[in-house]
């Protein structure tokens, strides 16, 4: 078990300015969250901390990782596209999303039902790594700002918190992080808003 991510059940990941206060995510869902990791620890995949979040690798790629959004807990597949959905249980992240799926959890009875099903989607994610298979992307027609699908690359917990807001705060933020011509202002606008974004707020809540 990872330290790290003991610290980010008792204080969040540290994202926002809500870290370590009774309005952070993790602390709402905190029960589910523990559960959760007991269950994913079962796997035999190795648990680190990356952009703050509890995340399982295997052989050094990244298999699934666990957050708290606003309404729900969730285990969220890297490749969960691939994923066979025999339960209907997956939910896509937003209408672009292309690869990542998720589990969502409201209550921790149902985490507990859920046990069996959750490990079955789970091997099924180790066995897509260990045979190496990829998501075919397709092209989005109302593509995300080149430098904003760079930063989710590098920091999946962002893309996580960012495709659950609501649509039209996606939009406000592609809008403004799309205005600026040189890339160099697209990232500083970016850089910016990560924290509001981590809050589940959009671009003009204060």
């Amino acid at each position: 078990m990872n330290p790290g991510v003991n610290q980010y059940l008792e204080i969040g990941c540290g994202r926002c300015p809500l870290v370590g206060t009774p309005d952070c995510k993790v602390n709402t869902w905190r029960k589910e969250l523990v559960e959760l990791r007991r269950i994913v620890l079962k796997s035999g995949l190795k648990e680190e901390i990356k952009w703050g979040n509890p995340c399982y690798t295997l052989n050094g790629k990244n298999v699934l990782m666990l957050s708290a959004l606003k309404s729900y807990a969730l285990i969220g597949f890297f490749k969960g596209a691939l994923l066979k959905d025999h339960h209907g249980l997956l939910v896509s992240p937003g209408k672009h999303s292309q690869s990542d799926q998720r589990l969502v959890f409201t209550n921790i009875e149902t985490i507990s039902d859920q046990e069996p099903i959750i490990l079955e989607y789970i091997q099924q994610a180790i066995e897509i790594e260990k045979a190496g298979l990829k998501v075919q992307y397709k092209k989005n027609p109302e593509p995300i700002p080149e430098e904003l699908e760079s930063v989710f690359q590098d920091d999946p917990a962002l893309r996580v918190a960012f495709e659950g807001l609501t649509p039209g705060r996606q939009r406000g933020y592609i809008l403004h992080f799309s205005q600026p011509k040189q890339t160099k202002t697209r990232f500083s606008r970016i850089e910016k808003c990560i924290p509001k974004i981590m809050e589940g707020k959009g671009f003009h809540d204060r």
